[in-house]
């Protein structure tokens, strides 16, 4: 068994209701994410693949596009722009394309917030 990962990064500003430091999380703010997705699975015979690259990039994109220099308050079946959020929406974006995936971990590396999907319910999507 085999796991191959890959990111992209992206830049979106959001609004977010909170309890604590609410006043600065109401204004519209940005951040700069990045997102790793991974898919297991066995490498085919014939290939020598778990999936190409070129295919993995594909859908990448198409999930990144949908998120990137966005206001995510109008993201289309986003909810709130947490990362719990971000992670289930890839998820959601890239489950059908891609055969075995396994997480999505969304970044924000400016200051070290980390959440990762490892599956949805289909009654949460």
């Amino acid at each position: 068994m085999f796991e191959l990962s890959k990111q992209f990064r992206f830049e979106a500003a959001h609004t977010l209701h909170r309890a604590v430091d609410a006043e600065p999380s109401r204004r519209i703010h940005g951040h700069s994410y990045r997102a790793e997705v991974v898919i297991r699975g066995r490498p085919d015979p014939l290939s020598g693949m778990v999936l190409d690259l070129g295919l993995f990039e594909r859908a990448l994109a198409d999930a990144r596009d949908g998120l990137d220099h966005r206001l995510l308050d109008e993201v289309a079946d986003l909810g709130p722009a947490t990362m719990e959020n971000l992670a289930g929406w890839i998820w959601r974006r890239l489950a059908g394309r891609l055969p075995g995936l396994a997480r999505v971990t969304v970044h924000r590396d400016s200051t070290g917030d980390i959440c990762t999907c490892l599956g949805l319910d289909e009654v949460a999507a």
